[in-house]
Protein backbone atom coordinates (compact mmCIF):
# COMPACT_ATOMS: atom_id res chain seq x y z
CA UNK A 1 0.00 0.00 0.00
CA UNK A 2 0.85 3.24 -0.67
CA UNK A 3 3.02 5.25 2.52
CA UNK A 4 3.66 2.07 3.94
CA UNK A 5 7.70 1.43 4.65
CA UNK A 6 8.81 -2.44 4.15
CA UNK A 7 11.27 -3.36 6.72
CA UNK A 8 13.15 -6.51 6.93
CA UNK A 9 12.56 -9.09 9.48
CA UNK A 10 14.25 -9.71 12.72
CA UNK A 11 15.55 -13.28 13.89
CA UNK A 12 17.88 -15.16 16.26
CA UNK A 13 18.43 -18.91 16.69
CA UNK A 14 20.47 -19.85 19.72
CA UNK A 15 22.01 -22.76 20.63
CA UNK A 16 23.53 -24.12 24.27
CA UNK A 17 25.33 -27.14 24.58
CA UNK A 18 26.73 -28.76 27.88
CA UNK A 19 27.62 -31.94 29.49
CA UNK A 20 24.35 -34.06 31.00
CA UNK A 21 26.53 -35.84 33.68
CA UNK A 22 25.76 -39.07 31.94
CA UNK A 23 28.29 -39.38 29.17
CA UNK A 24 26.45 -37.17 26.68
CA UNK A 25 25.46 -33.71 25.55
CA UNK A 26 22.24 -31.93 26.81
CA UNK A 27 21.18 -29.08 24.99
CA UNK A 28 19.47 -26.61 27.85
CA UNK A 29 18.73 -23.72 25.42
CA UNK A 30 17.36 -24.85 21.84
CA UNK A 31 15.25 -21.76 20.54
CA UNK A 32 15.20 -19.78 17.33
CA UNK A 33 12.22 -17.21 16.21
CA UNK A 34 10.41 -16.36 12.63
CA UNK A 35 12.52 -17.84 9.98
CA UNK A 36 15.29 -19.51 12.11
CA UNK A 37 13.74 -22.97 13.47
CA UNK A 38 15.99 -26.06 15.26
CA UNK A 39 15.32 -29.06 15.60
CA UNK A 40 17.50 -31.51 17.63
CA UNK A 41 18.18 -35.18 15.66
CA UNK A 42 19.52 -38.46 16.77
CA UNK A 43 23.07 -38.01 18.67
CA UNK A 44 25.72 -39.80 18.00
CA UNK A 45 27.69 -41.20 20.58
CA UNK A 46 27.77 -38.43 23.30
CA UNK A 47 27.79 -35.73 20.44
CA UNK A 48 24.88 -33.59 20.33
CA UNK A 49 23.13 -32.75 16.94
CA UNK A 50 20.90 -29.81 15.57
CA UNK A 51 19.80 -29.11 11.93
CA UNK A 52 18.82 -25.72 11.37
CA UNK A 53 15.54 -25.53 9.37
CA UNK A 54 14.19 -22.45 6.99
CA UNK A 55 10.49 -21.66 7.68
CA UNK A 56 10.79 -19.51 5.14
CA UNK A 57 12.52 -17.95 2.34
CA UNK A 58 15.54 -15.73 2.80
CA UNK A 59 17.17 -13.46 3.76
CA UNK A 60 15.42 -11.07 1.63
CA UNK A 61 16.61 -7.58 1.94
CA UNK A 62 16.47 -5.59 4.76
CA UNK A 63 16.56 -8.63 7.17
CA UNK A 64 18.67 -9.46 9.89
CA UNK A 65 19.23 -13.02 10.90
CA UNK A 66 21.81 -14.26 13.83
CA UNK A 67 22.85 -17.44 15.42
CA UNK A 68 24.57 -18.23 18.31
CA UNK A 69 26.18 -21.51 19.42
CA UNK A 70 27.66 -21.89 22.53
CA UNK A 71 29.47 -25.45 23.47
CA UNK A 72 30.38 -25.25 26.99
CA UNK A 73 33.44 -27.43 28.83
CA UNK A 74 33.30 -30.97 27.56
CA UNK A 75 30.28 -30.64 25.32
CA UNK A 76 30.43 -32.04 21.63
CA UNK A 77 27.84 -30.47 19.33
CA UNK A 78 26.91 -30.59 15.52
CA UNK A 79 25.14 -28.11 13.81
CA UNK A 80 23.81 -28.73 10.11
CA UNK A 81 21.07 -27.14 7.83
CA UNK A 82 17.96 -28.58 6.06
CA UNK A 83 19.08 -26.88 2.73
CA UNK A 84 21.00 -24.39 1.35
CA UNK A 85 19.98 -20.69 2.28
CA UNK A 86 19.43 -17.83 -0.62
CA UNK A 87 19.39 -15.05 -0.66
CA UNK A 88 17.19 -12.86 -2.08
CA UNK A 89 16.11 -9.62 -3.62
CA UNK A 90 13.31 -8.19 -1.20
CA UNK A 91 11.06 -5.12 -1.07
CA UNK A 92 13.12 -3.18 1.84
CA UNK A 93 16.01 -1.55 0.51
CA UNK A 94 19.54 -2.25 2.00
CA UNK A 95 21.85 -5.08 2.84
CA UNK A 96 20.41 -8.02 4.73
CA UNK A 97 22.89 -9.19 7.25
CA UNK A 98 23.17 -12.70 8.33
CA UNK A 99 25.69 -12.87 11.50
CA UNK A 100 26.79 -16.11 13.24
CA UNK A 101 28.74 -15.98 16.32
CA UNK A 102 30.28 -19.09 18.09
CA UNK A 103 32.25 -19.92 21.63
CA UNK A 104 33.67 -23.12 22.39
CA UNK A 105 34.45 -24.03 25.77
CA UNK A 106 37.78 -25.73 27.28
CA UNK A 107 37.42 -29.14 25.51
CA UNK A 108 34.82 -28.57 23.80
CA UNK A 109 34.42 -29.58 20.16
CA UNK A 110 32.15 -28.22 17.77
CA UNK A 111 31.29 -28.95 14.04
CA UNK A 112 29.79 -26.36 12.21
CA UNK A 113 28.57 -27.76 8.86
CA UNK A 114 25.57 -25.96 7.36
CA UNK A 115 24.82 -26.27 3.70
CA UNK A 116 25.47 -23.99 1.12
CA UNK A 117 24.88 -19.81 0.52
CA UNK A 118 23.67 -19.02 -2.70
CA UNK A 119 23.61 -15.64 -3.99
CA UNK A 120 20.80 -14.65 -5.82
CA UNK A 121 20.75 -11.85 -8.79
CA UNK A 122 19.68 -8.57 -7.13
CA UNK A 123 20.32 -9.68 -3.44
CA UNK A 124 22.71 -7.71 -1.18
CA UNK A 125 23.75 -9.67 1.55
CA UNK A 126 26.37 -9.68 4.55
CA UNK A 127 27.71 -12.41 6.49
CA UNK A 128 29.75 -12.11 9.42
CA UNK A 129 30.92 -15.16 11.10
CA UNK A 130 32.82 -14.58 14.61
CA UNK A 131 34.51 -17.45 16.48
CA UNK A 132 35.96 -17.83 19.72
CA UNK A 133 37.42 -20.69 20.40
CA UNK A 134 39.14 -22.02 24.09
CA UNK A 135 43.27 -23.27 24.18
CA UNK A 136 42.02 -27.09 24.38
CA UNK A 137 38.58 -26.49 22.65
CA UNK A 138 38.19 -28.09 18.93
CA UNK A 139 36.10 -27.15 15.76
CA UNK A 140 35.69 -27.99 11.96
CA UNK A 141 33.68 -25.31 10.27
CA UNK A 142 32.41 -25.11 7.06
CA UNK A 143 31.48 -22.29 4.46
CA UNK A 144 30.33 -22.49 0.84
CA UNK A 145 28.63 -20.01 -1.07
CA UNK A 146 27.80 -20.13 -4.41
CA UNK A 147 27.45 -17.23 -6.64
CA UNK A 148 24.22 -16.98 -8.66
CA UNK A 149 21.83 -19.97 -9.22
CA UNK A 150 22.02 -21.89 -12.69
CA UNK A 151 22.31 -19.19 -15.59
CA UNK A 152 22.29 -16.31 -13.96
CA UNK A 153 24.46 -13.23 -12.50
CA UNK A 154 25.08 -13.08 -9.00
CA UNK A 155 24.12 -10.76 -5.94
CA UNK A 156 26.48 -8.88 -3.91
CA UNK A 157 27.85 -11.30 -1.49
CA UNK A 158 30.45 -9.73 1.34
CA UNK A 159 31.28 -12.47 3.36
CA UNK A 160 33.99 -11.93 6.68
CA UNK A 161 34.97 -14.66 8.83
CA UNK A 162 37.20 -14.09 12.40
CA UNK A 163 38.48 -16.35 14.81
CA UNK A 164 40.22 -16.02 18.25
CA UNK A 165 41.81 -18.73 20.24
CA UNK A 166 42.60 -18.18 23.46
CA UNK A 167 41.72 -15.29 22.76
CA UNK A 168 44.25 -14.58 20.27
CA UNK A 169 43.50 -13.32 16.78
CA UNK A 170 44.45 -16.01 14.51
CA UNK A 171 42.42 -15.37 11.16
CA UNK A 172 40.55 -12.08 9.92
CA UNK A 173 39.60 -12.04 6.60
CA UNK A 174 36.78 -10.73 4.19
CA UNK A 175 35.51 -11.38 0.76
CA UNK A 176 33.03 -9.23 -1.53
CA UNK A 177 31.86 -10.56 -4.55
CA UNK A 178 29.36 -9.43 -7.32
CA UNK A 179 28.17 -6.20 -8.53
CA UNK A 180 29.20 -3.13 -6.85
CA UNK A 181 32.09 -5.32 -4.67
CA UNK A 182 36.02 -3.95 -5.17
CA UNK A 183 37.20 -4.62 -8.44
CA UNK A 184 39.10 -8.20 -9.38
CA UNK A 185 36.71 -9.82 -7.35
CA UNK A 186 36.59 -12.20 -10.26
CA UNK A 187 39.82 -12.10 -11.57
CA UNK A 188 43.17 -14.89 -11.53
CA UNK A 189 43.84 -13.26 -8.25
CA UNK A 190 40.69 -14.09 -6.78
CA UNK A 191 37.85 -16.57 -8.11
CA UNK A 192 39.14 -16.69 -11.72
CA UNK A 193 35.63 -17.26 -13.01
CA UNK A 194 34.41 -19.61 -10.62
CA UNK A 195 31.12 -19.56 -9.13
CA UNK A 196 31.84 -21.46 -5.73
CA UNK A 197 33.60 -20.13 -3.35
CA UNK A 198 34.56 -22.35 0.50
CA UNK A 199 36.43 -22.49 3.37
CA UNK A 200 37.21 -25.13 6.00
CA UNK A 201 38.43 -24.15 9.22
CA UNK A 202 39.54 -26.66 11.90
CA UNK A 203 40.92 -25.97 14.76
CA UNK A 204 42.76 -28.91 16.89
CA UNK A 205 45.21 -28.48 19.87
CA UNK A 206 47.68 -30.64 18.22
CA UNK A 207 47.95 -28.07 15.63
CA UNK A 208 49.97 -25.77 17.94
CA UNK A 209 52.14 -28.09 18.48
CA UNK A 210 52.70 -29.79 14.87
CA UNK A 211 51.12 -27.22 12.62
CA UNK A 212 50.03 -28.68 9.43
CA UNK A 213 52.29 -28.09 6.16
CA UNK A 214 51.42 -25.99 3.67
CA UNK A 215 50.16 -27.54 0.00
CA UNK A 216 47.96 -27.23 -2.88
CA UNK A 217 44.72 -29.73 -2.75
CA UNK A 218 44.91 -29.97 -6.26
CA UNK A 219 44.06 -27.22 -8.96
CA UNK A 220 41.60 -25.29 -7.02
CA UNK A 221 42.13 -25.46 -3.03
CA UNK A 222 45.23 -24.51 -0.85
CA UNK A 223 45.80 -25.90 2.89
CA UNK A 224 47.59 -23.41 5.30
CA UNK A 225 48.72 -23.24 8.96
CA UNK A 226 47.33 -20.42 10.71
CA UNK A 227 49.03 -18.36 13.50
CA UNK A 228 47.77 -20.43 16.15
CA UNK A 229 46.77 -24.45 16.52
CA UNK A 230 44.15 -24.18 12.83
CA UNK A 231 44.54 -24.53 9.70
CA UNK A 232 42.40 -23.37 6.88
CA UNK A 233 41.26 -24.31 3.52
CA UNK A 234 40.21 -22.50 0.98
CA UNK A 235 38.81 -23.23 -2.62
CA UNK A 236 37.25 -22.33 -5.73
CA UNK A 237 35.18 -24.17 -8.22
CA UNK A 238 32.58 -24.21 -10.80
CA UNK A 239 29.47 -25.33 -8.47
CA UNK A 240 28.22 -26.06 -5.45
CA UNK A 241 29.09 -29.78 -6.15
CA UNK A 242 32.74 -29.84 -7.05
CA UNK A 243 33.02 -27.91 -4.13
CA UNK A 244 32.20 -29.78 -1.47
CA UNK A 245 33.77 -33.08 -2.99
CA UNK A 246 37.14 -30.55 -2.82
CA UNK A 247 36.27 -29.35 1.03
CA UNK A 248 34.98 -33.01 2.08
CA UNK A 249 38.30 -34.34 0.66
CA UNK A 250 40.60 -31.77 2.38
CA UNK A 251 38.78 -32.52 5.79
CA UNK A 252 39.68 -35.94 4.97
CA UNK A 253 42.71 -35.65 4.89
CA UNK A 254 43.73 -33.42 7.92
CA UNK A 255 42.30 -36.97 10.02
Amino acid sequence: MDGVIATGVRATARIVAREDGRGGTALPVLEGDGPLALRRTRARGDEARVMLVGAMSGPLGGDHFAVEAKVERGARLRVGSAAATIALPGQAKGESRYDVRINVAEDGELQWLPEQLISVCGSDLHVRTRVEVAASGRLVLREEQVLGRVGEEPGRLTSRLALRVAGRVVLDQELACGPGAPGGWDGPAVLAGHRAVGQLLVVRPEFGREPVAARMLGESAALVPLAGPAALVTAVAADGLRLRRVLDEALASLA
